[in-house]
């Protein structure tokens, strides 16, 4: 493997106290001769609002660039909006976590030093993640149509459930009644998903998971489903629109509007450290199998 020469950087411009600890970021990058290049919004950020020393660096304006690997750093968020920007790239994201959990970014800034040498000696590993793509069928969606968690269709408002009919394949499945509906990948089934309800699903599963939010059914539970399937969503509602959350990035349609949802035809690569798995992972970020009773 050649080792790293450039950097695209993105990051979290609302954690001013963790954003300053990016010099730390900054000074690793040289210590490896790496150059930086800094996506312009989180440049203005460090440069304007926390007067942050920027080493040698070159902007990021849009998404015209190429690098050897990104950083993420921040929160889940972050990372998403991050891949969003490497899009089928294939440059792999390392997420350095300043956020709480922390299942994409996974990283820390305590480390970096050494993460980085890693990095170099090719001993980080490489997780491909499958992602999802939109199509409308009043036409193209007016912001960035593929996701690597989750694509939801809610409600717009407080009132009245949305009807959301499923077709998959060449299959009526049914209509749900319900405040939203969740198709998510295995990597965005610890995110929404999980959170009302959803199955967790290990890396590579090649599983697709459709999670109703408060259905109006008790016997309505998620399910599982391979993820070569084409799911067609026709939404209904008494407001005459609906919302459709592509990995939090919200926009409006109008009733009746299909939505057809299949797995993209490329992924994101994330990096890891290899001795760190999914299921170490739950054990120590979702505490599976601890006991506070022996606390």
């Amino acid at each position: 493997m050649e080792k790293a020469k450039r950097c695209a950087i993105f990051g979290n411009t609302y954690q001013p106290k963790k954003c300053e600890a990016v010099q730390k970021l900054f000074e690793a990058l040289d210590t490896f001769g790496i150059v930086p290049l800094i996506d312009s919004p989180f440049f203005e950020y460090l440069n304007d609002e926390m007067h942050v020393s920027v080493p040698s660096h070159q902007l990021i304006t849009d998404d015209a660039f190429e690098a050897d690997f990104a950083v993420s750093m921040g929160g889940d968020g972050t990372f998403l909006t991050t891949a969003m920007r490497v899009g089928d790239k294939q440059i792999p994201i390392l997420g350095i976590n300043t956020g709480r959990l922390g299942f994409l970014a996974d990283f820390s800034l305590d480390d970096i030093t050494e993460t980085l040498g890693h990095l170099q000696e090719g001993l980080l590993r490489k997780e491909r993640c499958d992602v999802l793509q939109v199509e409308c069928s009043e036409g193209r969606m007016q912001g960035y149509p593929f996701a690597l968690n989750e694509v939801a269709v809610l409600k717009r408002d407080n009132s009245s459930m949305i009807s959301i009919r499923v077709d998959l394949g060449d299959e009526y499945l049914t209509t749900y009644q319900a405040d939203g509906l969740i198709v998510n990948t295995p990597t965005g089934s610890t995110g929404y998903a999980l959170s009302v309800g959803g199955p967790v699903m290990l890396p590579g599963s090649r599983n697709l998971g459709l999670v109703p939010v408060a259905p109006h059914g008790l016997t309505v539970r998620p399910l599982t489903l391979p993820d070569n399937l084409e799911i067609t969503l026709t939404v209904e509602s008494r407001s005459h629109n609906f919302l459709v959350a592509i990995d939090g990035r919200s926009e409006s349609c109008q009733d009746s509007t299909k939505l057809v949802i299949r797995k993209a035809p490329y992924q994101v690569n994330v990096l890891k450290r290899p001795e760190t798995t999914f299921l170490h992972t739950l054990r120590t970020k979702l505490l599976w199998g601890s006991d506070a009773r022996n606390h």
